[in-house]
């Protein structure tokens, strides 16, 4: 292989450095989706992007934000509008405010044994209203009225009502997140989340790909789940909140 050509052209260097280092597109995985499997959900300013705010809140910014990845960001989102960033390389400006800290882990495929459930059925945009009731219940993290777009999600009904669900959100190249892993509280300790996991795993591995997960650090009982399934803890990660300034200048937005 020529390797002088493969630096010519920046789509077949990046290619270069996932077959070099598979977990490469897991370092800054929103931004992998966005230019890769996710691209058609993409809103683009220089090179800040984000998906639809009623399908996922993540922003990503490219690995070495600078002056300018700020401005593109203050412009993509507006005023005052909280960014949610992920495993932010350096800082933001100084009089940017921080409202969020969360300090969480990454975790991957390490044997993950992964399993068809007859039980779980694939769930729609006809399932939302009742997936969404789920989630407020119990609080597994962001899902929007789209977030089923991102791929596929699988529930288990009992009686005919939705009591546990889990899906796939990030889809770096190579890679599938699996994410909004809840039970209704009248359900629990039956051991259908992990029977949903392993179905959603089931599914990645299914197309070629592997699973990938985050969790919050506190959240000590799901990632002992996770290592039990077969997961392991690839890095940590803090999941960051940060205000746009009200006065901060906003250009014209580039889709």
């Amino acid at each position: 292989m020529d390797i002088d050509h493969l630096h010519t052209s920046p789509i077949v260097e990046e290619e270069w450095i996932r077959m070099t280092d598979p977990y490469a597109p897991l370092d800054n995985p929103a931004r992998s989706s966005l230019l890769g499997p996710h691209a058609h959900f993409a809103a683009r300013q220089g090179e800040v992007l984000r998906y639809p705010a009623d399908v996922s809140p993540f922003v990503a910014l490219p690995d070495d934000p600078d002056e300018q990845t700020w401005r593109d960001v203050a412009t993509l989102l507006g005023p005052g509008a909280v960014v949610p960033l992920a495993g932010l390389r350096g800082s933001a400006p100084a009089h940017w405010e921080t409202v969020g800290s969360i300090p969480g882990v990454q975790l991957v495929d390490d044997g993950v044994v992964a399993a068809h459930d007859e039980e779980a059925v694939r769930l729609g945009p006809q399932d939302v209203p009742e997936m969404l009731a789920l989630v407020e219940e119990a609080k597994p993290g962001p899902f929007l009225p789209r977030t089923v777009e991102l791929g596929t999600y699988l529930g288990i009904r009992r009686g005919g009502a939705l009591v546990a669900m889990a899906g796939e959100r990030l889809h770096p190249p190579g890679w599938t997140e699996i994410s909004a892993v809840c039970t209704a509280e009248s359900h629990r300790g039956q051991g259908l989340a992990t029977r949903l996991v392993l179905a959603v795993a089931h599914g990645i591995r299914a197309r070629g790909e592997s699973p990938f997960m985050h969790a919050s650090a506190a959240n000590t009982g799901a990632i002992r789940l996770y290592e039990s399934l077969g997961f392991r803890i690839r890095r940590q990660v803090t999941f960051l909140g940060i205000r746009v300034p009200e006065a901060e200048r906003v250009e014209s937005v580039a889709i």
